[in-house]
């Protein structure tokens, strides 16, 4: 790092992802810092600094190896920091301590027999809450929210006909389970049911959302909100604001030639059936030719299809928010919760990485030809037809809290 531009760092003050402290910190004070910081966006930490962004300078012999030995001993998983020390004018030096976000969380600060979890928010450090830390362990591949069991539900809360058509139509599996315990050993195999530790066994997530009955009155994010607006803006005023409860999956059969049809319908169908009066046109103009209206979809189809089953396949099931579609006078907005998920990036996902976060979830939809082999929608599908289309861009916004997907009207 150049002097000017430690110079720069320390007159804008301290922030996400930046840190000031005086080197005679406790070995867990600085531990606590660095893993808040690696379980957030990674950052700097300049010892010798106060915190109004006065220098003080080094005072401690040896820090660098004081430093390495703390992210040793203090802080778990181990990391491996950049160390570097700047000479400023009349003498004093400021070392600076740069890692990248964690690609491990979460990272805990181990001190007096306890681990403790920290995550950066604004400029301060703070323990982590149980949603976070939840958040935290998911997004560090530690846990698949997905198996977790929905309290209050159980074998019955699933759609027992939906079922039958996806052990029987869809995988054909000839070994159909006849009894009550049939199923529940099959269920808990397949990973929609599961024994919490009081005994009881319950739907999880995943089989709540796929085959559940009424899944939101189980699970309040289990659905989507379906929203209109007449402006480019969100108003109070909606032409519709509906939330959708239904079972990610209906029932399917093939006729002989192998075509499917859809006999029942699941959300994504009934999401595009709400949504048709608001994104398909009719023109008011008879064409002197054929003496036919204009007609047609506003938005290519299938990548609106596309878009919608990736939110409903990677969303973050420890956010307690349901999927959002907006439809606006310009732009057609579809809100996932949650952060991209496992390190995904949005250049990542339009290059066609797949980093799925509720694998059981996407194998089922796999099964009914939703996702296809490839996991490359984005780059294959989206991109391509909407360039098609109308000539635009998909928009892609990547928070700590959502990915928003914009589909623009030409």
């Amino acid at each position: 790092m150049r002097q000017d531009e430690l110079l720069e760092l320390l007159a804008n003050g301290e922030n996400s992802g930046v840190e000031f402290k005086r080197d005679d910190i406790r070995p867990e004070q600085l531990a606590r810092e660095v893993v808040a910081l690696a379980n957030f966006q990674g950052g700097r930490i300049l010892l010798g600094v106060e915190d109004d962004g006065s220098v003080s300078g080094i005072q401690r012999a040896g820090l660098e190896e004081w430093v390495m030995n703390v992210f040793r001993d203090k802080i778990h998983p181990m990391m491996l920091p950049f160390y570097e020390e700047i000479s400023l004018q009349g003498g004093k030096r400021v070392a600076v301590i740069s890692f990248t976000q964690g690609i491990s969380k979460p990272y805990v600060v181990r001190h007096s027999g306890r681990e403790d979890i920290y995550l950066r928010v604004g400029s301060t450090s703070q323990l982590a809450t149980r949603e976070q830390q939840a958040r935290l362990y998911a997004l560090g591949g530690m846990l698949h929210t997905e198996v977790m069991p929905v309290p209050g539900t159980s074998m019955e809360t699933l759609d027992q006909a939906k079922l039958q058509n996806y052990i029987q139509t869809v995988i054909n599996d000839p070994d159909v389970p006849q009894s009550r315990a049939d199923w529940q050993e099959r269920l808990l195999g397949l990973g929609f049911l599961v024994q919490a530790s009081t005994g009881e066994v319950m739907c999880t997530i995943a089989g709540l959302v796929l085959f559940g009955i009424k899944p939101r009155r189980y699970l309040r994010q289990a659905g989507i909100r379906v929203m209109v607006f007449d402006g480019v803006e969100k108003t109070y005023q909606a032409r519709l604001d509906e939330t959708l409860d239904v079972a990610l999956l209906g029932r399917i059969q093939y006729d002989k030639a192998g075509n499917r049809t859809i006999i029942e319908d699941g959300l994504v169908e009934k999401l595009l059936s709400v949504l048709r009066p608001f994104i398909f046109y009719e023109s008011d103009v008879l064409d002197a030719n054929s003496l036919r209206r204009d007609r047609g979809w506003m938005y290519p189809l299938n990548a609106l299809r596309e878009l919608v089953i990736n939110a409903c396949a990677h969303r973050d099931w420890t956010r307690f928010v349901d999927i959002e579609v907006g439809v606006y006078a310009d732009r057609l907005e579809i809100i996932s919760p949650g952060a991209l998920q496992n390190s995904m990036t949005i250049e990542k996902m339009k290059a066609g990485q797949r980093s799925p976060r509720n694998p059981i979830i996407v194998e089922v939809l796999r099964d009914y030809g939703y996702v296809d082999a490839r996991g490359m929608g984005i780059r294959t599908k989206v991109i391509p037809q909407m360039r098609a289309f109308n000539g635009t861009e998909p928009g892609f916004e990547a928070t700590e809290d959502y990915l928003k997907t914009t589909l623009w009207r030409s």
